[in-house]
């Protein structure tokens, strides 16, 4: 049987979850909409349970293996109305549902934790509005070895369908704190010795002359307005990526990069 009316139950329901864009604000609203292979994969390598997965005839014809790992066979659904419901622009044959993972910041010290003696680095997303860039930020981060990422109210859901795309499978592996307000999450993580560096594009210290070593919080603000207010004043430090003359500034996930990147080298370095 193929999904072929726009009448089915299960079609109206994926048709309001992609509509939402990861806001919480109906039943639904707990669910993150995956689309493609890739990510269903990603999902299943992070332990996550697909609840629905409609997929196009095509596509079933084909019979990928991640397919087998399902707990149930995917519903058969018509080109047409896939692609209604995809956030794509060019639709990948399947979507998915699963549940978001709900987290608070008492779970976040248990990843810490953890992490032990590696000096864990967390990434505090600051109110960022575009959904690629917040998917690219945390793809980043987990490359970098963070232990998790943290978002503030204001910003883009990280549940947005195109966020999840962004991030390659990257915010389903790497732990995910939404929505927590920057006072509470210092309050909790300056006990056990973090220290906050804020992310600016100029004025800050030179991040290449900076001494900074154990466990690190990195604050990136949105793409035109960088850090709020509250975040910076509860920074310990402010850092800033020098460039060379004449450019005036960098896209925040990538000066985030390299502040990532360059505090991962110092930590491998002090294992030696």
């Amino acid at each position: 049987m193929v999904i072929s009316s726009r009448d089915n139950e299960r079609w109206k329901a994926m048709r309001r979850l992609s509509r939402s864009k990861g806001k919480r604000r109906h039943a639904d609203g707990d669910l993150l909409l995956l689309e493609g292979l890739h990510l269903l994969e990603a999902a299943l390598d992070a332990g996550l349970v697909p609840e629905t997965v409609l997929a196009t005839p095509e596509l079933l014809e084909s019979a990928p293996a991640v397919l087998s790992r399902l707990p149930r066979p995917p519903l058969a659904i018509a080109p047409a109305l896939l692609d209604e419901l995809a956030d794509a622009d060019s639709p990948r044959g399947l979507l998915a549902t699963v549940a978001a993972p709900e987290r608070s910041v008492a779970e976040l010290l248990g990843v810490v934790a953890r992490a032990g003696d590696s000096f864990p680095t967390i990434v505090l997303a600051d109110g960022i509005g575009d959904p690629a860039n917040l998917g690219a930020l945390a793809r980043t981060a987990e490359a970098a070895g963070a232990a998790a990422v943290v978002t503030t109210p204001g910003g883009v859901s990280w549940r947005h369908p195109r966020c999840l795309r962004a991030s390659t499978g990257s915010l389903l592996r790497l732990p995910v704190f939404a929505e927590v307000d920057a006072a509470v999450l210092r309050g909790a993580l300056t006990p056990i010795g973090f220290t906050w560096l804020a992310l600016e594009a100029h004025g800050g210290e030179d991040l290449y002359r900076a001494e900074i070593d154990g466990r690190v919080l990195v604050a990136v603000g949105a793409e035109a307005g960088g850090l709020g207010v509250r975040t910076l004043e509860l920074a310990d430090r402010r850092v800033t990526v020098p460039l060379a003359a004449g450019v005036e500034s960098l896209n925040a996930h990538v000066a985030a990069a390299v502040v990532l990147f360059e505090l991962r080298r110092r930590a491998l370095g002090a294992r030696r």
